[in-house]
């Protein structure tokens, strides 16, 4: 049952009702494969006479009593809140129920490790799960320390935020439990915790299974030796690397220790990998949850490497910054995500081998941020969040990474030592509580001395990303007589924004395009005069937002346009590198630049670039643009072309290099032709063979998928790459390949059961969708569009928001880029103006296909030109 939509009216007038609760939770984990037992005491302050409501999303509920009166459940329970009157000045509530354990990836979820048929539990609250399994106030604003008692088989180990005890032997369950304790090889214990940190309830944590563990320390400022500790499950026991997540975290705690002059607040930091995870990670207080594709069982890019670096960072900032000092609502949300997007970045650069981060940030984050901001469904950074509906929707581009972009663009107004030192203040005065963005605004204030109410209005309070170029006027010997910066904003949201800006200007030398001038400046307004470029002769490229201070789309002039197509590999620095490829996709995206331009930018750029996350980058834009942007006249010839080329790039790269790597993985997701199916078979049977290239477990997956989406792969060679790797992983990928394959009765078929099959957990979901989606021919992905519109008000009537967002956005068949399918979105909006959250992501997937039919059709003007 979907947990009841809160709404911050609601929110507010409890809060005005309820405060400092504190609970006493007793979990019992040893009944059935289905349930467990949950017994919540909650002690909390009233208003004597109120009326107010608790969560408790339940299956069935056994007790409820309130100030020694037992309430009938019946009465006063409708199975996802419990009403409750007549309030005293001090309030005692008793709940006892029967719980759901979930397989969608919220709440408390439970997982079967097919490898040994160990049982893992987690829990994941976020955004106001917790109430899935104990009775409580689900708001981030009511923090309350949380005291766990949990029953469990003796052999596991359990977590919570709070130290682990030793465990004792369980009592026998009253007669009344519901469901009663069953027989354990070992027997079982009960794990009774100190009470923890007072926190909300979004960061909680249990966890519980036989896990496999590791054990550290990092010391804090404060002479406090903190634990560590990493668990996984068993079975993935050697792919652990505890010294690289402890190595991490140790780092990352001296760097915001240092840089915020704040001890870490918490008495312990577990980071635990955990199945079938919704997310990257998650900051619960002193247990830390991981998507177990960070744990790595092949070989990765460097890039990928990076990845895990900033999420493990991005995770150990939230211990600060929104756990200790925590949002009061969701509105704020962005601060928590911006804030910790932007600090990892920030601690990444500093202290890992991967110093080249902002780089990545500013071709990747940056452009998500503004692909997000150029959607109908944009919105403020600061965002309005009527109830939990919108917040689900608001875990975006804009609340992480238009966030983090713009609090970059702060940094730069403000000097980093002065919006440190705000920080700081702002983590001291607020330390254990809530707080908002004003309070942290008033922090700054006073730390930079710059008046930062305007700057909060225009960059936090409007939607839309403004554009940027540059206008130049030479005399006849190339001298710049005059420069400007132009600024514009879309229609939709003119709001032009104040902007801290940096001009390069690029010669092409001996070394290649070599800075030779750097121009910094405040921008306001839809014109600024830039005084210091006259006089100089032109560059050969100028770059708007060189060093990538500001949050802009950019346009280069066309001389510098041309300057960087033909020259982008002798651009040496990878942030201008970046900013100018950005440049590039956004053109791109906006029909501005027809793709065949695009795709020979990169295919004549990549193999010279050397940062490993913008090889990615491109790689994944290069498929994209193929896929989706290409007019139909030439996709089938210059796809070839470019898988020809990526894989001659392999076959030249370096033996056993990152380069070479990712060339061949970009390759298997580049593949159209029957001779690269071929190529993929030999790689895979060995007659091919790249030297220092090993084809490991996940490479063999990759080479196997693409040759099923290619029609090449048999149901043996699936089978086979199966019984190599007999795990939940890779049972996954065994689907994906399976759902691959170009065949209408199997595309059908994989459609229809992720829309329909509810047993389905949330990876197992995704697997078979991306399976579907894979492939060279989107016509087959077209039959089930009907039924797809026709579908979705009831899937999001009965799903709960994962499974029910999973279906909306994976199985709308994007990659049949046609009118007919954008007039069957237009009419099913018209139609379904509500719920809110559902028409957001229908639209969200119409844009993105409106833009495809509008490249497309830009990509096939350049053809007729060129045939003229």
């Amino acid at each position: 049952m979907p947990a009841a939509d809160l709404t911050r009216i609601e929110a507010e007038e409890r809060a005005a009702t309820v405060s400092a609760p504190v609970y006493g939770i007793a979990l019992d984990l040893t009944g059935d494969a289905e349930t467990f037992r949950s017994e919540t005491t909650a002690r909390f302050r009233g208003v004597p006479g109120a009326s107010t409501f608790i969560e408790a999303c339940t299956a069935e509920v056994h007790e409820i009593t309130l100030n020694g009166r037992r309430l009938d459940p019946a009465a006063v329970s409708d199975g996802t809140r419990i009403r409750l009157d007549d309030l005293a000045d001090e309030n005692e509530l008793r709940v006892v129920s029967t719980n759901t354990y979930t397989n969608t990836g919220e709440g408390l979820h439970r997982f079967v490790d097919p490898v040994d048929d160990a049982t893992y539990l987690y829990t994941e609250f976020a955004v106001a799960e917790a109430n899935r399994v104990f009775a409580v106030f689900d708001q981030p604003d009511l923090k309350a320390s949380f005291t766990f008692a949990i029953t469990a088989p003796a052999a596991w180990t359990v977590l919570s935020n709070a130290p682990t005890p030793e465990p004792a032997p369980a009592a026998a369950p009253a007669a009344s439990a519901a469901p009663s304790a069953t027989a354990h090889a070992g027997g079982v214990a009960t794990w009774s915790f100190e009470p923890g940190p007072v926190i909300s309830s979004y960061i909680v944590a249990i966890v519980a299974g036989p896990y496999a563990a590791w054990h550290g320390s990092a010391r804090s400022i404060d002479g406090r030796d903190i634990p560590l500790g990493v668990l996984t499950r068993a079975s993935l026991a050697r792919y652990a690397e505890p010294e690289v997540m402890f190595g991490l975290v140790q780092a990352g705690l001296a760097f915001y220790e240092t840089a915020f002059g704040v001890p870490y607040p918490y008495g312990k930091y577990d980071q635990i990998f955990v199945p079938e995870y919704n997310w990257g990670a998650m900051e619960n207080v002193g247990a830390v949850t991981f998507n177990e594709s960070y744990l790595f069982r092949s070989r990765v890019s460097d890039a990928r490497r990076e990845q895990r670096a900033i999420v493990v960072l991005h995770e150990l900032s939230h211990m600060w910054f929104g756990n200790s000092v925590t949002m009061r609502w969701w509105n704020d949300l962005w601060l928590n995500e911006s804030f910790a997007t932007w600090a990892s970045t920030l601690a990444t650069a500093a202290v890992t081998e991967f110093t080249g981060v902002w780089a990545t940030f500013a071709s990747d984050e940056k452009t998500h941020a503004a692909e997000q901001d150029q959607l109908p469904s944009t919105h403020p950074i600061v965002a309005e969040i009527a109830n939990l509906g919108d917040v689900e929707v608001n875990f975006d581009a804009i609340t992480y990474d238009k966030g983090a972009s713009v609090l970059k663009q702060l940094v730069a107004w403000v000097g980093l030592d002065a919006f440190q030192r705000g920080v700081g203040a702002y983590l001291t005065a607020h330390a254990g509580g809530n707080a908002t963005l004003r309070d942290l605004l008033d922090e700054l204030e006073a730390a930079s001395g710059r008046d930062l109410t305007r700057w909060s209005a225009l960059w936090l309070e409007t939607a839309g990303v403004n554009t940027l170029r540059a206008e130049i006027e030479t005399d006849a010997s190339g001298t710049i007589t005059a420069a400007r910066i132009l600024q514009s904003a879309a229609p939709a949201h003119p709001t032009l924004r104040p902007h801290r800006l940096a001009l390069g200007c690029y010669d092409l030398g001996d070394d290649g395009l070599e800075r030779t001038h750097r121009v910094e400046l405040d921008i306001d307004g839809a014109v600024t005069e830039v005084p210091g470029l006259v006089g100089r002769v032109r560059p050969d490229l100028l770059l708007v937002n060189d060093d990538d201070l500001s949050y802009a789309k950019v346009r280069l002039d066309p001389e510098s346009l041309e300057a960087a197509i033909r020259h982008l590999p002798a651009l040496g620095d990878p942030v201008a590198r970046a900013v100018v490829l950005g440049s590039a996709w956004d053109t791109l995206r906006d029909a501005e630049m027809p793709t065949i331009d695009f795709v020979r930018l990169v295919i004549g750029s990549i193999g010279h670039e050397t940062q490993s996350a913008a090889r990615g980058l491109a790689l994944s834009r290069l498929e994209l643009a193929i896929g989706r942007y290409l007019a139909e006249e030439h996709r089938e010839r210059v796809a070839a072309e470019a898988g020809d080329a990526v894989w001659a790039l392999a076959e030249l790269a370096e033996a056993g290099s990152d380069t070479q790597l990712q060339f061949v993985k970009g390759f298997t997701r580049l593949a159209a032709t029957a001779a690269h199916a071929d190529v993929l078979g030999s790689l895979l049977d060995g007659s091919i063979r790249l030297a220092g290239l090993e084809v490991d477990l996940d490479l063999r997956w990759e080479l196997v998928i693409a040759r099923a989406s290619l029609g090449a792969a048999s149901d043996e060679e699936i089978a086979d790459a199966l019984a190599l790797d007999d795990t939940a992983k890779g049972r996954l990928l065994a689907e994906t390949a399976l759902a691959a394959r170009p065949d209408q009765a199997v595309k059908d078929a994989a459609w229809r059961r992720v829309a329909t099959d509810e047993a389905l957990s949330n990876d197992l979901a995704r697997a078979i969708a991306d399976g579907w989606q894979r492939t060279t021919q989107p016509e087959l992905l077209a039959p089930t569009a009907p039924e797809y519109f026709a579908s979705l008000q009831s899937v999001w009537r009965s799903r709960g928001f994962t499974m029910a967002s999973l279906i909306v956005k994976r199985l709308f068949p994007g990659s049949f880029v046609s009118p007919e399918l954008a007039e069957m979105a237009r009419t099913w909006l018209a139609e379904n103006p509500s719920p809110a959250p559902l028409h957001r992501l229908v639209s969200e997937r119409l844009d993105e296909l409106d833009r495809a039919i509008a490249a497309q059709a830009r990509d096939a003007s350049e053809l007729s030109d060129a045939a003229q």
